[in-house]
């Protein structure tokens, strides 16, 4: 679990800035992600000052962003594991309305269909932000995931997130975040039964200390009838010209990420996490290489557990087209995955 400034515009948003604003993702939904904001504008000047009087310093650190946001540089360079064939096709229906369907045909797993809606609102925050966003989907089983993200006000942004399974509730989780000059602050609700007195809460902090520099910290409490315990976690993320680095620890482990952007083809990310409770440590490398010209991507990765991964993803342009290939290989099980893709608009 995790888990803008008010302008008003006389032209509704066009379907590119509809799926921009859908940048929010909770977990097991497979919609866009990102529950990010972009940065708060700087502090007015002052005013009023008298004859002799130096003006007062502006607040030069910037907002840090969500505290989930840490690590998603390093592993947006990732490939996407994918078994089986998927074929999705987009359809807008209006500036404000977009559906979705999706078949996955897998050799391991029940095959399924989904049907998505997104819906993005008329209050536009930015040039790529308009709220209210809702976004869902149904499965043929019937379970469904559901969000909803508003931007109450400049500061404040809110999303509620539900999941059902087979057509029986199972999960909910209301978040609030507030953004500050140069700090975000969340408070997320998770599953709370007031009857049974159980439930999570989850607090987030990241605070700017230099503009290169930003820590902050993560408390989770859980209750349920006969348990109760708590986890707690630090983070330091260091950004410099073409890199982050970030590190989180906490009594559950250790999480450590770089992200390396060599230029405007290549970059290249480094994960290492360590589980107290699993006993177990991994290291993970990755790289994306882009060839605009050619309307192609590749990404490769592999791991201290011997997994080779990767996928390959080419645009036909002008036909609003994509094809995925994706390839994964365990030596270690001897087990290999295949999946091929085609999303259409």
């Amino acid at each position: 679990m995790g888990s803008v400034l008010a302008a008003s515009s006389p032209n509704p948003p066009s379907p590119a800035a509809m799926a921009a604003a859908a940048t929010a993702a909770a977990p097991g939904l497979t919609v866009p992600p990102g529950f990010g904001m972009p940065p708060v504008s700087s502090v007015l000047p002052p005013t009023g000052l008298v004859p002799g009087q130096q003006p007062e310093a502006e607040n030069a650190l910037p907002n840090p962003g969500a505290f989930d946001e840490c690590h998603r540089k390093c592993k947006e360079v990732f490939p996407m594991q994918m078994e089986g064939v998927k074929l999705t096709v987009n359809k807008g229906l209006s500036n404000h309305f977009q559906v979705n369907h999706s078949v996955m045909l897998s050799p391991s797993a029940d095959s399924s269909y989904k049907f998505g809606v997104m819906y993005v609102g008329t209050k536009q925050m930015g040039p790529a932000e308009s709220f209210p966003v809702m976004v869902g989907d149904m499965d043929n089983s019937g379970s469904l995931n559901a969000q909803i993200i508003h931007q109450i006000s400049g500061r404040i942004r809110s999303k509620l997130a539900f999941q059902t399974q087979q057509q029986k509730f199972v999960n909910w989780q209301g978040d609030a975040e507030f953004r500050g000059e140069d700090f975000t602050a969340t408070v997320t609700l998770g599953n709370p039964d007031v009857l049974v007195g159980s439930g999570i809460v989850i607090s987030h902090y990241l605070q700017s200390i230099t503009p290169a520099l930003a820590l902050g910290g993560e408390l989770v409490y859980h209750r349920r009838p006969g348990e109760e315990g708590s986890v707690m976690s630090l983070v330091g993320r260091y950004t410099g010209s073409n890199y982050i680095a970030t590190m989180t620890l906490g009594s559950a482990g250790a999480h450590a990420s770089y992200y390396h952007k060599a230029n405007e083809q290549l970059q290249v990310g480094v994960e290492f996490e360590a589980s107290t409770r699993m006993q177990d440590t991994s290291v993970s490398l990755a790289y994306q290489l882009d060839v605009p010209k050619a309307n192609l991507q590749f990404k490769g990765s592999v791991d201290s557990n011997w997994i080779v991964g990767a996928t390959l993803e080419k645009k036909l342009l002008p036909l609003p087209l994509s094809l995925v290939l994706c390839s994964f290989l365990n030596h270690r099980k001897n087990k290999f995955q295949c999946g091929f893709g085609v999303t259409i608009g």
